[in-house]
Formats: C-alpha cells, structure tokens, sequence
C-alpha cells in the first residue's frame, strides 16, 4: 500500500511520507489562490474551487478565508453554502450533500491520532471519512469529528462536538452533540422560538 492509499485505508500511518508533503503543498497554493481573490472576483474563485475540491456542484458559495488540509479529499454537493473560517481537515474524504449551510467558525475533521503516547510521539494518525447529508444546517462553531454522518434535514446547533452519528430529521446541539428533538409540524408554524412564521408573498 503506497502512502497515497494509507490516507484513506482507515489505518493507523505514519505522517513522515517527503511525497506527501510535496503533494500538499501544492493543494496549499491552490487555497491560498482562493483566499487571495478580492470580493468582486467571483468567478475567480468558482474556477479555483474546480481545481481545489474532488467535486463541485453548482451554484456553490464560499466565503474566505477558508482552511484544508489538502482540499482535493472534499466533496460539494449542490447549492452549498459555507460561511467564513470554515477549516477541513479532510486527509481523507469529506462528503457534503446538496443544499447545506455551514455557519462561520466550523471544524469538520476526519484525521485523529491515536491515544497511546509512544505512537503519538512518533506523530502518528488516522483518517475516517465524514458524511454530512442533504439540506442540513451546521451552525457557528461547531467541529464534526472523524466518521461521523449527519443524515438529512438535521439541524445542527451552535457550538455543538459532533463525536457520533446523528440521524436525519432532527435537532441536535451540545458536547457532545445530542438529538433534542425531531423537526416537525411545530416548525412549519414557529421559525425561531415563538416567532410566528408568515411567508412573505412574492
């Protein structure tokens, strides 16, 4: 297995690989082109997205700066819209669904190290992938950990450690990140406490 294949293969490795490095670097400059763009350079940036992540979809929005580990392992759906200081810590692979919103300040990670002391010395890790599905909504400050799959719908709420799995359809806040409740006819009536929702007309 060549050091390329051990980032995803899910085992313990060890981060000393110089081919490696060099091929990070170079997805580095590839993100560094991005948070460099001025505001007005948006199709700028959505050309430079098409080189930085494994897939784009369309219609994708995001505001720099923006932080990865290498950027190629992300994948975008549709419709995604990332708010500012979003960091990837994607060694290996990141899979975001269509129409998800990502508020500022959030950290979703697939890369840990083990707990035994030696190993980490030795600077040691692993990569597990992260799914976060369809139309969920993460919000400020919340970090998404290794091998964790949002279904969804799922609301995530601010400031929230995401250690496990959540399921679709629910509202989910805390550290660690616990379902509080299931969405349902409640929030088709209340958008926000007990604030009424009134659909303007258009």
């Amino acid at each position: 297995m060549n050091s390329k294949d051990m980032l995803h293969s899910q085992k313990v490795y060890f981060c000393d690989d110089e081919n490696l490095v060099i091929e990070q670097t170079q997805c580095l400059e590839v993100l560094y082109d991005f948070n460099h763009t001025r505001p007005s350079e948006q199709k700028k940036r959505q050309e430079i997205m098409s080189k930085l992540f494994a897939e784009v979809g369309h219609d994708c929005y995001i505001e720099p700066p923006l932080h990865a580990n290498w950027g190629i392992h992300t994948h975008l759906g549709n419709n995604v819209y990332v708010n500012f200081n979003l960091t990837l810590v994607d060694d290996t692979h990141i899979y975001i669904g269509d129409n998800v919103m990502i508020a500022p300040n959030v950290t979703i990670s697939t890369a840990g190290h083990p707990i035994e002391p030696e190993l980490r010395r030795k600077v040691a890790q692993f990569n597990i992938p992260v799914t976060i599905g369809n139309n969920v909504w993460i919000g400020a400050h919340s970090v998404v950990l290794p091998g964790v799959t949002i279904g969804e719908n799922s609301v995530i709420g601010a400031g929230s450690i995401v250690t496990k799995d959540i399921p679709a359809n629910v509202v989910a806040v805390g550290n660690p990140c616990r379902v509080v409740r299931e969405i349902g006819e409640h929030d088709k009536e209340f958008y926000f406490k007990n604030h009424r929702l009134e659909v303007p007309e258009v």
